[in-house]
Parts: C-alpha cells; sequence; structure tokens
C-alpha cells in the first residue's frame, strides 16, 4: 500500500513538472499574438469548418482540401518503388523534379526565425527549462542518456552572448548543420538500433506485427487533434507541421527529429524534447490506460512459449524486409534500410567488431551529438509560442491513443484466435524499445507473478519500430515536395 501510494505521489510530481513546463511557455506568448487576425483571410472557427483551409492548402482546388481515398492511394502508388521501376519518366517530369528540388534547397536555406530576437528574460526562462529537463534526467531516470544532454544543449545555447547556436561558427550551430537538420545522425542511430535489436520473437510470433501496426493509430489520430487545434484562435499549425507532430504517437525519438528535419525544422526542438518525454514517461502514461481497458482475466491471460528461432530466419529477416521496403516504400527506405543493415551486421555474426561498435562506442557519441543539436533548436524564437504548447499537448494524446489502439486491437484478435494474446503486449506496439514491453510485462506479473510476457511484447514492440518508420515515409512520401 506505502508502494502504491509511493507511486501516485511520483506520478502527481511528474505531471505538475510537465504541467510546469507547457505554462512556462504558455505564459511568454504576447498576447497580441492571440489577438490577430487578418480581415482579408477567413479565420477558422467552429461555425467555418466546411469552409476554413488548413495553412499550406490554400492553392488546392474547391474540392481538393477534402480527403480522397482515391486520389491518396495513387500517391502512393507512385511513389512506391515498383512504379519507379516500370515507370520511365517523361521530359516535362524531370524539369518539374528538378524545379521542386531547386525549390526546396531554396526554401531551406531560409530561416524563418533569423530576423527574430527573443528578450532577455525569455532566454532565462529557456535556461530554467533546460535545468528542469536535466533534472528529470538525472533525479528521476528519465532517458538520461539523451536528455541530459538535450538539457544542456537547451542551456548553452541560450547563453546571452555566447552564441554557441549562431552561424557558421557556433559549435552548436556546427552540429545542427552537420547531422541533425539533415539525416545523417538520426541515420546512424537506426543503425545502432538495428545492432541492437532482436527480431527474433516477431519472427517467432508474426501475427504480433498487427499489434505493432495497430499503435500507429496514435500517429494518424493525431492528424485530426492537429486540425482541432487550428480552430483554437493563435494555433496555426500547417499540414506539414501536423504530419510531423503526428509522428509523437509513435514514441520514436530518432523517427520523430528526421520527420521534423524534413517537414517542420522550425518545430524540431520541442517534436523532439516531447518524443523523448513520453517514452522516458511510459512507465507512468501507460499503466493507468492499460488497466481501464482491459479486466484483470485478460491482464492475466498466459500465452505459449515462443518457438526457437534459427540463425537462417534471423540472418533473412532484415534482407526480406529491406527488399519489402525497397518495392513498396521507398521513402521509408532511409530509416528501414539502416535498421536493416544494423540488424544484419549484427546477426550474420562474422563482423563481430562492427557490431560492437555499433551498438556501444558509435551510438553512443551519436547520441550525444544529436541530443546536443536538438537542445540547441529549444531556443525561445521557436519554443515560446502556442503552436509549442499545443505539440506538448498532442504528444500526450497521440502516444495514450497509440496504447490504447494495441490493446484494443488485441482483444479484437483474441475473438478469433485459438491461443488467446494477453492485451498487455498491445501497449508494447509503440516504438520505445524495450521499456514498453518491459512495462507490459511488469503489469502482468502485478496480476500473476509467474506470467512473464517480456519475450511475447517485445514482438509488438521491435514492429512498432518499422510501423512508425512506415508511417514517416507514407508521410514524406505524401508531403515532402
Amino acid at each position: 500500500m506505502n508502494e502504491l501510494t509511493k507511486d501516485k505521489k511520483h506520478v502527481f510530481k511528474m505531471t505538475c513538472a510537465i504541467m510546469f513546463i507547457a505554462l512556462a511557455l504558455s505564459f511568454v506568448v504576447k498576447p497580441a499574438a492571440l489577438a490577430q487576425n487578418n480581415a482579408t483571410q477567413e479565420v477558422a472557427s467552429y461555425k467555418t469548418m466546411d469552409t476554413a483551409k488548413i495553412k499550406g492548402t490554400e492553392n488546392w482546388g474547391p474540392n481538393e482540401n477534402r480527403i480522397s481515398a482515391g486520389k491518396f492511394v495513387e500517391n502512393i502508388w507512385k511513389s512506391t518503388g515498383i512504379y519507379k521501376i516500370i515507370h520511365t519518366q517523361t521530359a516535362e517530369e524531370l524539369a518539374a523534379e528538378k524545379a521542386e528540388k531547386e525549390a526546396t534547397l531554396k526554401a531551406e536555406a531560409v530561416d524563418p526565425f533569423a530576423d527574430k530576437h527573443a528578450p532577455g528574460w525569455q532566454k532565462i526562462l529557456m535556461i530554467a527549462i533546460g535545468f528542469l529537463i536535466v533534472y528529470l534526467a538525472v533525479a528521476k531516470g528519465f532517458e538520461p542518456l539523451l536528455l541530459i544532454p538535450i538539457g544542456f544543449g537547451t542551456i548553452l545555447v541560450n547563453i546571452p552572448g555566447a552564441g554557441m547556436g549562431d552561424g557558421p561558427h557556433g559549435m552548436l550551430h556546427i552540429i545542427y548543420s552537420a547531422g541533425v537538420g539533415n539525416e545523417f545522425f538520426p541515420m546512424l542511430i537506426f543503425m545502432g538500433i538495428g545492432a541492437m535489436t532482436d527480431f527474433g520473437p516477431l519472427i517467432a510470433n508474426p501475427k504480433m506485427a498487427i499489434l505493432g501496426g495497430a499503435a500507429q493509430l496514435g500517429v494518424f489520430a493525431t492528424l485530426f487533434g492537429v486540425a482541432a487545434m487550428n480552430l483554437i484562435p493563435g494555433v496555426d499549425y500547417t499540414i506539414l507541421d501536423a504530419a510531423a507532430i503526428a509522428i509523437i504517437g509513435g514514441a520514436d525519438g530518432p523517427t520523430s527529429i528526421y520527420v521534423s528535419g524534413k517537414l517542420a525544422p522550425n518545430l524540431m526542438g520541442v517534436i523532439a524534447v516531447a518524443a523523448y518525454s513520453y517514452m522516458a514517461l511510459v512507465p507512468m502514461i501507460q499503466p493507468p490506460i492499460m488497466k481501464l481497458l482491459t479486466t484483470k482475466k485478460e491482464r492475466s491471460i498466459k500465452m505459449k512459449q515462443l518457438r526457437v528461432v534459427s540463425k537462417t530466419e534471423k540472418i533473412l529477416f532484415p534482407l526480406l524486409l529491406l527488399c519489402v521496403t525497397i518495392l513498396l516504400l521507398p521513402p521509408a527506405a532511409p530509416l528501414i534500410g539502416m535498421l536493416a543493415f544494423g540488424n544484419f551486421v549484427k546477426q550474420c555474426g562474422v563482423v563481430e567488431r562492427l557490431s560492437k561498435t555499433m551498438e556501444n562506442e558509435l551510438m553512443n557519441i551519436v547520441s550525444i551529438l544529436l541530443s546536443l543539436g536538438v537542445g540547441s533548436q529549444m531556443t525561445p524564437e521557436k519554443i515560446c509560442n502556442v503552436n509549442s504548447l499545443g505539440i506538448i499537448v498532442l504528444g500526450l494524446v497521440a502516444f495514450a491513443i497509440a496504447t490504447a489502439g494495441g490493446l484494443i486491437t488485441a482483444k479484437v484478435m483474441n475473438i478469433f484466435l485459438k491461443d488467446k494474446i494477453n492485451p498487455l503486449c498491445g501497449s508494447a506496439g509503440v516504438s520505445a524499445v524495450p521499456m514498453a514491453a518491459r512495462v507490459a510485462n511488469k503489469v502482468g506479473m502485478a496480476e500473476d507473478p509467474t506470467n512473464f510476457l517480456l519475450m511475447h511484447a517485445m514482438g509488438p514492440n521491435v514492429s512498432g519500430v518499422i510501423g512508425t518508420a512506415v508511417a514517416a515515409g507514407v508521410f514524406i512520401a505524401t508531403y515532402a515536395h
């Protein structure tokens, strides 16, 4: 009973900490920002939902602001490797592609915050938030390997007069430009994740991949949440912002950084911090949802021991995964390709030295640089606005929906399965590896100390990594143009 009370106090303290960050960000918003109205442009409201347009769709036709399943499928088909292999581009298509790339490079070269300068007190507030992030990592043990350098990056970039985030020679600016603002560091992280991951539980029980896919419900449901947030005066997300924010629902930090770098680099700092914070809060966020949506009997379901997976199967899996990605979703190939590469190096057994380097020294070095680079984006110009506050809220909702999606899907699957799945495994469909699987195991053992779910939960957990990468590929294929 005392332990339960202690856990409740712990949850309360962490909730207060998150709310402090949210309130801090909200108080620094200039009141005028909420009152700004363009008299020549329609303002979104509940009365104008059918006519108001989302920013970024102003040039669409009269019927194009509505979702067309056929058009979506057509766009996805045109982004597949199969289509690109059998289709020969015309001169017009090549010219359009070249112009599109040039426009993208030109847009990336423009810094929308270059002419904005925050007052000194906002920098001091951001430094305080940086210290708070470090405190949560050290005192509470929330993803310390990532949050400590993120916190210090936030502190260092906001020191008045230090110029560590200023280009071209500021240290943090160099780190960000070298690997965070592009896909370099996230790709190396995925390579390390691949070298540390064992896909054996997923190979032994392939149907658990469905749970990893179901957890992506949080990603796609967040798109609707972003649209709803746009109805609040002062909140202004584009469709690219929405896609970047939605990835938080997958609880995958590197993927969130990768997608935000592609679609919404101005939001990268708060998106990355939100993603890693909710990854760290898995042990507190998930158990209440798990207990709410399952019965004691369901949480006590025991599953059969997994079969032994052969070495050949483990070697062939990353190669098969890569081939499927090449044929169906090339935009996801950078993420899944590096994951497959790292895992193949681990499983083939002939380059053990490379495998150890990937999962140890290289992973540690890149994690430090990536986190410092993310922290360098935590400046008041980019963070102190209502859009950033909305990301914190939407990230929590996305993560909760992802957890619920996996749980409910497992319950539905049990209707048709002879050998039942413990629904707790469904909550592990998010990409927080292996924390989500450990939480599922802990909650299951709380009901029955002899019920070990860890290996079963690892199946949907590692498939969630793949699922979030696929979702990222879909967003990039659809909107990164």
